[in-house]
C-alpha cells in the first residue's frame, strides 16, 4: 500500500504565522517557490493564499523597527534604514570599505550587463584592475554569464540576486535612470550602503 501523498490544511492565521517564523529563521530573501517547496511543502496552499498572506504581513509591520520588504524575488525582513546609525554599534567590526573605483565598476556592470572587462574600461575611461574585479566576485555581487564571441572571447559579466537583495532591488529594472555621465559615479551616493563602505578619497587618477 503506497503513502498518503494528501497535503494537510492550514488557515489564514497559521500560513501567516509560519511564514513570519520561517522569514526571521532564514535570516535571507526567501522565494514563494522556496517556502512553497520548503516549510510549506506538506500544506495544501495556492500562490495567491502565500502571496496574500505576505501582503498582509507587510501591512503588519508598517511603523515598526522592522519592515518586510520585496527584494530579489523574494521577501525578507530588514531594519528600517534610519535606524542603520544607531544599529551599527551592535557590531565591533566595521562594514569593509570598496573603493570609488570598485563602485563605479558595479554600477557599469549593473547598468550596461552583459559586459566585458574592455567595456567597462571604455566606460570609465581607465583600466579595470584585476583586484576589483576579484572583490566584486568574491562579494557575490558579479558573475560570469557567457563568453563574448570575439577574438580571445573575453568574459562577459552580470549582476547576480545577491547583488539585487544587498541593494534592496526587485530587479534590475528597478535601478534609477541616470540622467548624465555624473550620476553614474554618484549611483551609490544617496544610499546608506553606500556611505557606509565609502572610502575616503583615493589617489588613483580616473575619468
Amino acid at each position: 500500500m503506497g503513502l498518503s501523498t494528501s497535503k494537510l490544511n492550514i488557515n489564514q492565521q497559521q500560513l501567516k504565522q509560519l511564514i513570519e517564523a520561517s522569514l526571521f529563521v532564514m535570516a535571507k530573501t526567501v522565494s514563494i517557490k522556496q517556502l512553497t517547496e520548503g516549510v510549506l511543502a506538506d500544506f495544501s496552499v495556492s500562490r495567491s493564499r502565500i502571496k496574500a498572506a505576505l501582503d498582509e504581513l507587510q501591512q503588519d509591520y508598517q511603523g515598526r523597527g522592522v519592515t518586510l520588504v520585496s527584494v530579489a524575488g523574494g521577501y525578507r525582513f530588514q531594519t528600517i534604514e534610519m535606524l542603520s546609525p544607531y544599529l551599527q554599534r551592535l557590531w565591533q567590526e566595521k562594514a569593509p570599505k570598496y573603493s570609488r573605483a570598485t563602485l563605479e565598476t558595479l554600477a557599469v556592470i549593473a547598468y550596461r550587463q552583459p559586459v566585458t572587462r574592455g567595456d567597462i574600461e571604455q566606460v570609465r575611461g581607465v583600466a579595470v584592475g584585476s583586484h576589483i574585479m576579484k572583490t566584486l566576485s568574491d562579494r557575490n555581487w558579479i558573475k560570469i554569464v557567457g563568453h563574448k564571441e570575439v577574438p580571445g572571447r573575453p568574459a562577459l559579466y552580470a549582476t547576480t540576486t545577491e547583488f539585487l537583495a544587498y541593494f534592496g532591488l526587485d530587479r534590475i529594472a528597478d535601478l534609477p535612470e541616470l540622467s548624465d555621465p555624473e550620476s553614474l559615479a554618484a549611483l551609490f551616493s544617496g544610499s546608506a550602503i553606500y556611505k557606509e563602505h565609502l572610502p575616503e578619497p583615493e589617489t588613483e587618477s580616473e575619468t
